[in-house]
């Protein structure tokens, strides 16, 4: 796309829109009609590309088809989190594997590079972020904070709550992507618990709630899917800072 909006450039005066798409390009190359050499060979090289980029769009739909499909057959309640579309869920699913492969939630926060680095001089306490982990898994996270910060809720009154102590955007956002590796963690526990029971008791205890994936996560956000005072059942979180 942005070897198309170059070409595009160079050939209409006005230059072309900067959010750009395959049928866009189209119609502004049918308005232009070069004799020189030069100009007619660039036309040429936007239509060659105009071709390619409809090629990689259906190669896309195909493709986040085929991850929806795969999401609603597994069963996951990830998508009911503010923030997790079924393309987040389907990354966080195949990146993750079996998560009871990690021992607590520290330890997927620490896979996941939510977990901050101490960087304290003297009576200063301060962390920094970490670039250790799975840097994909972070990116989900980090999409999660940065929708729950735009929507009213519980994500949103939690990053306001680090601001009003201080605490510059990119602390509070860090310390919101920490908590919401917790959240994940936590959904994704009781997934796998609730497929254990279905499959030994006969579908008994799975979930009655739908989790068609591709709809668009609400702005709500139950109690349940952030973090507060760990559910018995589960082992204490460490706090974050």
């Amino acid at each position: 796309m942005n070897r198309l909006h170059v070409l595009l450039i160079r050939l209409l005066p006005g230059g072309a829109p900067r959010n750009l798409t395959a049928d866009t390009a189209a119609q502004l190359l049918r308005s232009i009609r070069p004799r020189e050499t030069g100009p007619r060979t660039l036309r040429q090289l936007a239509v060659e590309l105009v071709a390619e980029v409809r090629h990689l769009d259906r190669r896309i739909t195909t493709a986040n088809s085929k991850i929806t499909e795969a999401v609603r057959e597994s069963r996951t309640t990830l998508t009911d989190l503010v923030g997790v579309a079924s393309q987040t869920a389907g990354k966080i699913l195949a990146r993750v594997g079996d998560i009871h492969r990690f021992r607590s939630a520290a330890a997927f926060a620490s896979y996941t590079g939510t977990a901050p680095i101490e960087v304290s001089s003297g009576d200063v306490v301060r962390h920094r972020l970490s670039r250790a982990g799975d840097r994909q898994l972070n990116c989900c996270l980090h999409v999660m904070a940065i929708t729950q910060i735009r929507l009213d809720g519980p994500g949103r009154t939690y990053y306001q709550r680090k601001r009003a102590n201080g605490k510059s955007h990119k602390e509070a956002l860090r310390c919101l992507k920490r908590r919401l590796s917790d959240v994940v963690y936590r959904q994704l526990l009781k997934d796998a618990d609730d497929l254990l029971t279905a499959d030994l008791g006969g579908h008994q205890g799975a979930t009655t709630t739908s989790s068609a994936a591709g709809t668009t996560p609400t702005p709500t956000l139950r109690t349940s899917h952030f973090p507060g005072p760990p559910t018995p059942t589960l082992q204490p979180l460490t706090p974050a800072t």
